[in-house]
């Protein structure tokens, strides 16, 4: 793969390889530090707060991974050092990713981030309550989360778990790219058949049969989301588990005008080309991406 190439040398002396040596993070006790204002969500792996840091004196998103569970998760990679969430988000730059401030550890040995309190809604929020926000804004907010995961694999990692609820959109039209708990480094070793993590509606083909995997998974991911910011659906009937993936593996998906019959001719193709099972068929990156979202009439 080319781009694995040209990120050959990208995390020398950086976590991700066997041979990194962890760095001392800061220990913070939790109550001490912060005042806990209430719960914004919940992750697979993690709680969220709205906090206030007594040391920065601001209002921040702190969230507290489980230990257990991410220790789950990181034995996925045997032989492998992971970044920690805490250490891709401070490697994330963008205006189009979520913000973070710092992280550690607490006193209790979980991992702790401070991150930018996102003043908005989830993507996932408009899409299902079909509000008037996206009207006009599809191609806008689709572009801004394309140039996001852009930023994100030219960095050197995979999301892999696009979705509309790992999207936030801010009160001034922000889009912002949210949990990092699934990263990993964009290295082969990181993306070796067998490991299907993300969720189930957006998992790539490639991935549901444990074959070799890139970036393009992510790609993926973001069709499947513009295909629901455009029709308010999933390309595939909502089943349960096994046949979620059986679909994802033997079905094209429901071509978007049985959902929205006066779609336009272009957004529908683009649609198609977006969920293509096989990954040489869809986009190949988020720059494919932008570049034929920019044709389409904003709806």
């Amino acid at each position: 793969m080319a781009l694995f190439d040209s990120l050959k040398n990208l995390f020398k002396s950086k976590p991700g390889t066997p041979s990194a040596k962890k760095k001392q993070v800061p220990v913070v006790d939790v109550a001490k530090r912060f005042e806990l204002l209430g719960r914004t969500g919940q992750g697979s792996m993690s709680k969220v707060y709205r906090a206030r840091d007594s040391k920065i004196g601001r209002i921040v998103c702190l969230k507290i991974l489980d230990r257990l569970k991410t220790e789950k998760f990181n034995a996925r990679f045997p032989g492998l050092v992971r970044p920690t969430e805490g250490e891709i988000g401070m490697l994330m730059r963008h205006k189009n990713i979520v913000q973070t401030f710092e992280h550690g550890l607490t006193t209790e040995g979980e991992e702790y981030i401070v991150m930018e309190l996102i003043d908005g809604v989830g993507l996932n929020f408009l899409v299902e309550t079909k509000s008037r926000q996206l009207e006009g804004n599809r191609v806008n907010y689709l572009r801004q989360l394309a140039e996001g995961l852009e930023h994100m694999h030219k960095t050197g990692f995979l999301h892999r778990d696009i979705c509309p609820r790992n999207v936030m959109v801010t009160n001034d039209g922000v889009v912002k790219i949210i949990d990092l708990g699934l990263s990993i480094p964009y290295k082969p070793e990181f993306c070796r058949p067998g490991n299907r993590t993300g969720t189930t509606f957006y998992l790539a083909p490639e991935l549901v049969k444990r074959q070799p995997t890139d970036h393009r998974v992510d790609m993926f991911a973001l069709g499947v989301t513009a295909y629901e910011v455009f029709t308010g659906t999933l390309p595939w009937e909502k089943a349960t588990s096994l046949q979620v993936l059986l679909n994802l593996m033997n079905s094209p998906g429901r071509d978007p005008r049985e959902v929205v019959p006066t779609l336009d001719e272009e957004i529908v193709k683009f649609l198609k080309k977006a969920i293509e099972r096989d990954p040489r068929d869809r986009f190949q990156n988020p720059e494919q991406f932008r570049a034929a979202l920019a044709e389409l009439p904003e709806v």
